[in-house]
């Protein structure tokens, strides 16, 4: 494939953790980066704006990282904004690539064409997934999550929640990994499908990874601001490693 969209000096989509591991969990976090390929100039936005959670998911590469590292499972990272393109949207999903986004305008997004939106998926997308699906093939898998973060306050509209446990058809996984979190901290605010719900039309991760291979798997949502620094990335991916090591061995 001769690229139209990368060029020399922009990063490679796929960030690729212990990819040789045989560990029984896999990790994915599609909306971990922040980077623009040099031709789209930004998007025609503002620092602030990329920098901000319409941009990515404040903390959450830092939690897939450490939670990797601690476990030596390993994790897909994405390495460009949601703005460029969205890897947990159909391609084809209003919101893929969105021209507003949350009372922000992308100019940059503005009219794409058939040309550019297809650049986009074949040169961010599909690498992303294709290394997804090529590390399911190399070693069977026992549970698949995705790391994500939510912004405390959407539209004026307060979120409670500290986490949320995204799914749909399996109910199982999000309940047995939320039953030990809220065990471990008993005051935390759990959200089961909050702040989000799973739909076909607006979502990839759950009906492509997890439900289409029928493997049990949880898309999970922390509240930003709990993950913003270094010491609530640590006590969350802390967390979360304990629950799944609780999972493997409550499901061996």
């Amino acid at each position: 494939m001769n690229a139209t969209l990368l060029q020399k000096g922009d990063p490679a989509p796929v960030d690729l953790l212990n990819p040789d591991s045989a560990h029984p969990l896999l990790l994915v976090c599609e909306h971990a980066g922040q980077a623009v390929p040099q031709a789209l100039h930004g998007l025609g936005l503002k620092g602030e704006e990329i920098q901000s959670h319409v941009g990515w998911d404040i903390g959450a590469e830092a939690v897939t990282r450490k939670m990797a590292r601690a476990l030596g499972a390993p994790a897909v990272i994405q390495r460009y904004s949601r703005l460029v393109i969205d890897c947990n949207r159909p391609p084809d999903a209003a919101d893929a690539m969105p021209a507003h986004n949350h009372g922000i305008t992308v100019p940059g997004n503005q009219n794409l064409d058939a040309a550019d939106r297809k650049a986009r998926v074949d040169e961010i997308f599909t690498p992303f997934h294709t290394t997804v699906d090529t590390l399911f093939d190399r070693q069977p898998r026992r549970i698949v999550l995705s790391i994500h973060s939510f912004t405390p306050s959407l539209a004026g509209v307060q979120r409670p929640w500290d986490v949320g446990f995204l799914f749909r058809k399996d109910t199982g996984t999000s309940t047995r990994l939320s039953q030990f979190i809220a065990a471990t901290k008993p005051d935390l605010i759990i959200g089961m499908n909050q702040p989000y719900q799973i739909e076909d039309a607006s979502d990839w991760f759950v009906p492509q990874h997890g439900e289409a291979r029928n493997l049990p798997h949880s898309l999970i949502e922390i509240r930003n601001d709990l993950i913003r620094d270094d010491n609530g990335q640590s006590t969350w991916a802390d967390m979360l490693v304990s629950a799944v090591n609780q999972y493997l061995k409550d499901t061996a």
